[in-house]
């Protein structure tokens, strides 16, 4: 199978020169972690969730995105297109033409791909055991600088009686948060003599007003911003977990143990990593 044959031809991008806000309606607009950003309609680089997150305060598309994006053409393998997204550990790949926009290929795609090949292998060889668990009545804010120390892009979330009771991803982040405008001042001094032979410099004083937008994170708990978690054991397939986060639109899946005791985190990577070990079988 080609990426041609899964690949999204209608693409969601920004074009630079351009700014945060635009990014970020993109994002809400058309439910997608991140975009392509193209200059004069070749490919420039790529911008996404974690790129707000992690530089609230940058507001220039130039400065946000990653420069020279790792692609794919049309004819690329998805085996092959599965390798690149694990090797360089990103999400997304877009689909060139020369070095014009032809589409896109995400982590997802993959997953709706192995969700139809009947892979049988138990996802217990796949699965990520050591795992980043946040507080249901932890504030948002501090549950993102979790998250980002992390470097996860989702957590499991427990309650008090250490039940888990839901799942927070950058997505939910994102849909929490607000945009902050606030005036900032620059003081320039600049001291001269207006007389060789003046004892007392005057001070000149230029006073700068500059405009300063971030993305702030609401200071609410993390259970009025989570969702429901759908779960998997650890005997379950990998192709029955890719059907379960294509249908639900999911990219991370809580394993549980018969007791219903959290175990562990199946990640949508893990999966392609399982399509490809599955690919090199005889």
């Amino acid at each position: 199978m080609l990426v041609k044959d899964v690949m999204v031809k209608d693409v969601a991008y920004v074009s630079l020169p351009g700014n945060r806000d635009q990014v970020l309606k993109m994002l809400q607009k058309r439910q997608v972690s991140g975009v392509p950003v193209v200059k004069k309609e070749e490919v420039v680089g790529m911008i996404t969730r974690s790129d707000l997150l992690q530089n609230r305060e940058e507001d220039q598309i130039a400065l946000l995105m990653t420069r020279n994006p790792v692609t794919v053409t049309p004819d690329s393998t998805i085996v092959d297109a599965s390798k690149l997204l694990l090797k360089h550990g990103i999400r997304r790949l877009p689909v060139v033409e020369g070095k014009k926009l032809a589409g896109i290929i995400t982590v997802a795609d993959i997953i709706k791909v192995a969700a139809d090949l009947n892979i049988q292998m138990s996802i217990e060889d796949y699965f990520e055991k050591d795992i980043v668990i946040l507080w249901s009545e932890m504030p948002v804010p501090i549950a993102g600088a979790v998250m980002e120390y992390a470097q996860v892009a989702a957590c499991p979330v427990i309650d008090s009686s250490l039940k888990m009771v839901g799942i927070i991803s950058d997505r939910d982040l994102i849909k929490s948060s607000i945009i902050e405008d606030s005036i900032g001042k620059m003081d320039i001094s600049a001291a001269h003599e207006d007389d060789q032979w003046m004892w007392d410099s005057v001070k000149q004083t230029t006073n700068r007003y500059y405009a300063v937008s971030r993305i702030e994170l609401r200071n609410i708990p993390v259970r009025e911003a989570m969702v429901s978690a759908i779960t998997a054991i650890k005997r379950a397939s990998v192709s029955e977990c890719a059907v379960l986060m294509r249908k639900n639109r999911i990219d991370q899946i809580p394993v549980v143990s018969s007791s219903q005791k959290l175990i562990g985190m199946l990640r949508d990577k893990d999966i392609v990593k399982a399509l490809v070990d599955n690919s090199q079988q005889p």
